[in-house]
């Protein structure tokens, strides 16, 4: 999952703007986190499920992030 899709779910329910930063300012823009943010890092949980039996039964981010939870008030 991107960033971007994280950061318009967020926005979306923040009825806030969401604009795209090209990585050559993303240090300008977001500071130390600049780096994390520009990393290509794909992450799989497929070596911890297979491995400890692990097998989720709670919503993924996105669908957490859109039961309102984390913005009502």
């Amino acid at each position: 999952m991107s960033f971007r899709v994280i950061a318009e779910t967020i926005g979306r329910h923040l009825d806030l703007p969401v604009l795209s930063v090209p990585p050559q300012q993303a240090g300008a823009h977001f500071g130390w986190l600049g780096a994390a943010a520009v990393l290509d890092n794909p992450s799989s949980s497929t070596v911890t499920r297979d491995s400890l039996g692990w097998r989720p039964v709670r919503p993924g981010l996105i669908a957490d992030l859109d039961e309102d939870h984390y913005f009502c008030g």
